[in-house]
């Protein structure tokens, strides 16, 4: 059975007004992220799911047994600035530390460190993620197969509404000053890769915006990566520290693709805490291709 460490940094405090949700957002909307981050890794990779058996009475059999995984999860916190009393029933490992709370995700290195030579996979999330793939690591080891352990196949980040109107978006697309990550990242080493599955055609590109505030590799990768001399070291080099946790080191020592627009969901994960569909962007009724500003 495959064995997956999920580390994830969790803070809040109602002070603040910083531009994350993180800082002094809604309290209870963002439990309900937690929550729906922590639970979707229990029943998409766990035994917490079945399949109800009318016959002869209400029985439950085992639902996806083949794809279950034995996960755990450790979730970092700063001092007392965290919601871990709201999360009563979500199995995890709850990791104190004392870290200045944006360098929490620096934390959350050092226990997926802490991991090797006991798991398969390590993840590393936000807490307003929500992975409900149950062949995500399936995916994620063909494509190692595919392509090497040299690269990293990053997911694609999404928000959806469904009102006015029903709409998905996926919203990490290019930067608007393209000159920001050539400088830690070869993008144009290829750049552009392709391989079959399920008789579809799949395209990965290398791309100026790799960030999805996660990542996921194998314990080859891991130990690869945990071998470098600034593994876990605080850094702002990425746009900040947030996006420099979550992916500073996978375009330094990987090569770090993205499936390409024309099949962007073969691996994506949900933005919980919206900031663009619904906030920036507005579907429009009646138009199901249409998204209108302000």
């Amino acid at each position: 059975m495959m064995r997956i460490l999920f580390a994830i940094p969790h803070y809040y405090t109602a002070e603040g007004g910083g531009r994350h949700g993180s800082e002094g957002g809604d309290a209870e909307r963002r439990v309900r992220a937690t929550r729906l981050c922590l639970a979707a890794l229990q029943q998409t990779f766990s035994e917490s799911q079945g399949l109800s058996d009318g016959r002869g009475g209400v029985r439950l059999h085992a639902a996806n047994p083949d794809l279950r995984a034995t996960i755990t999860i450790a979730l970092c916190t700063t001092g007392d600035s965290h919601l871990v009393p709201h999360l009563e029933g979500c199995p995890f490992n709850h990791i104190r530390t004392n870290a200045e709370p944006m360098y929490l995700g620096f934390e959350c290195h050092k226990v997926l460190r802490s991991g090797l030579g006991r798991y398969d996979w390590f993840g590393y999330l936000e807490d307003d993620l929500r992975l409900a793939d149950g062949l995500f690591f399936q995916k994620l080891a063909w494509f190692n197969r595919e392509f090497g352990d040299e690269a990293v196949l990053q997911a694609n980040r999404f928000e959806i509404a469904d009102e006015p109107a029903p709409y998905k978006l996926y919203i990490d697309g290019n930067l608007s000053d393209p000159t920001l990550t050539p400088a830690l990242q070869q993008i144009e080493e290829e750049r552009h890769i392709v391989a079959t599955a399920l008789g579809e055609r799949l395209v990965f590109q290398r791309v100026d915006n790799p960030h999805s505030g996660c990542f996921f590799v194998n314990a080859a990768q891991l130990a690869h990566w945990a071998a470098q001399p600034d593994f876990a070291a605080p850094s702002t080099r990425l746009f900040g520290p947030l996006e420099s946790a979550a992916t500073l080191g996978i375009i330094q020592y990987f090569r770090a693709y993205k499936p390409a627009r024309e099949n962007a969901a073969f691996l994506e994960i949900e933005h919980l805490d919206h900031r663009y569909l619904g906030k920036i962007l507005h579907p429009i009724p009646g138009e199901p291709s249409g998204l209108r500003l302000g």
